[in-house]
């Protein structure tokens, strides 16, 4: 006979265990994930937590975690939390406006955009324009090799690409 609490039953509908499957299967998903979904179907299978913890390498708390918020909040309880932390300052709209005004002009008496330049063109500090066009790949600095591009979409496509 098994000891501790008894646990509530995990049972899983018919798409439960197709999308945890998949997760669990597919090669692009991340670890965290697929492990946490190899978690539930273990313990929907009937396995008691010190069984699958030790099929599956882990501790036992971790499986108690992730059984629970399974339970309580289904496959949306798989997702990881957001991480505690300052909030964003720099919006989507600052980094528009930045690379934006990188692409499509110039300051006055100068051929290139500075970080300092442009720091104070946008009310942004030098250090969060350089983020910025770290982050795009932006380098007005370079005469011979930086390109002013004419799309109108580029904005969109650099943020589908580059995930700011």
């Amino acid at each position: 006979m098994a000891g501790g609490r008894p646990k509530e039953p995990l049972v899983l509908t018919d798409d439960e265990r197709v999308q945890l499957e998949r997760w669990a299967r597919r090669p692009k998903t991340s670890q965290r994930r697929a492990l946490r979904s190899r978690i539930v179907l273990a313990c929907a299978e009937g396995a008691n937590n010190i069984d699958v913890a030790d099929e599956l390498g882990i501790s036992m708390p971790t499986v108690g975690k992730w059984r629970k918020r399974f339970l309580k909040d289904r496959l949306e309880g798989l997702v990881d939390e957001p991480r505690p932390g300052a909030p964003r300052t720099i919006t989507d709209a600052d980094v528009e406006r930045v690379v934006t005004k990188t692409l499509e002009s110039k300051p006055r008496n100068a051929t290139h955009w500075s970080t300092r330049s442009m720091a104070e063109a946008t009310g942004l500090t030098q250090n969060a324009v350089w983020r910025i066009w770290s982050a795009f790949g932006l380098q007005p600095h370079r005469t011979k090799t930086f390109k002013i591009s004419e799309d109108p979409l580029f904005i969109d496509k650099v943020r589908d690409i580059v995930g700011l």
